[in-house]
């Protein structure tokens, strides 16, 4: 079964609105490992506009199963997770006022940077995964990079979901195969919903896990926490 870690940064932005601790983060954690979550994902940003650092810190005391952080590795990123030592770091080239993330790595213009990083995170037993769009062009400095997974960016799959699934799903089979034979780990997300995750799932027999948190968080304000993880775990099963 692929894993489903959930990504708690909207859970963090609604408790930062009020400034209290309201959503209690933690325990929203705890309670997604309870409702049957296989981890725990995370991308705290310089602005610290929903996870902070020290969320990160906390998390790492709590999360029983696996926990995720993501992030550009900034050198006070690069400190944070090696003092944290979480069990998988996302690596993600996205700028400090990016709302969002939104493109993978040119690995072949970052491949030194890329495994310089990788190399202190592999060094303090750290698994490590590279964002990544679907141009398997890019894969061979990927893989020269010492990273151990790769993770689709799914943006545009979710966009041209409902006009034509097939049409948009083949880039993603072909780089998850191609991926898989290099030897990387698949993982996904972005922009992955009850409606679209089924299918993307049954196609790409490689895939071990995904990361889902905005469209996952606002299905549980209608239909509760709970309820909505297991949702998502009935589409991956």
């Amino acid at each position: 079964m692929v894993h489903l870690s959930v990504n708690l940064n909207k859970v963090a932005l609604i408790r930062n609105a009020r400034g209290g601790n309201v959503p209690d983060l933690m325990q929203v954690a705890k309670d997604c490992e309870r409702f049957g979550a296989q981890g725990i994902t995370v991308h705290p940003r310089p602005d610290a506009r929903h996870i902070t650092f020290d969320d990160v810190r906390q998390l790492k005391e709590i999360v029983k199963t696996e926990l995720n952080v993501e992030g550009n590795p900034t050198e006070d990123f690069m400190q944070l997770v090696l003092e944290v030592r979480p069990h998988q770091v996302t690596l993600v080239p996205d700028a400090p006022e990016a709302l969002t993330s939104n493109a993978g790595w040119n690995t072949d213009e970052h491949e030194a940077f890329l495994t310089s990083i990788i190399g202190r995170l592999k060094a303090a037993g750290i698994r490590a995964s590279i964002f990544m769009d679907t141009n398997t062009a890019l894969y061979a400095s990927a893989k020269r990079t010492g990273a151990d997974r790769i993770e689709l960016y799914t943006e545009a799959y979710a966009a041209g979901y409902e006009k034509n699934k097939e049409a948009v799903l083949r880039p993603y089979v072909n780089a998850a195969k191609f991926g898989a034979d290099l030897g990387f780990g698949i993982n996904a997300g972005h922009d992955l919903n009850t409606e679209n995750l089924r299918y993307f799932a049954q196609n790409i027999p490689e895939l071990l896990e995904v990361s889902i948190g905005h469209a996952l968080i606002s299905e549980a304000l209608y239909l509760g926490l709970e309820n909505t993880i297991q949702r998502y775990l009935y589409q991956l099963r």
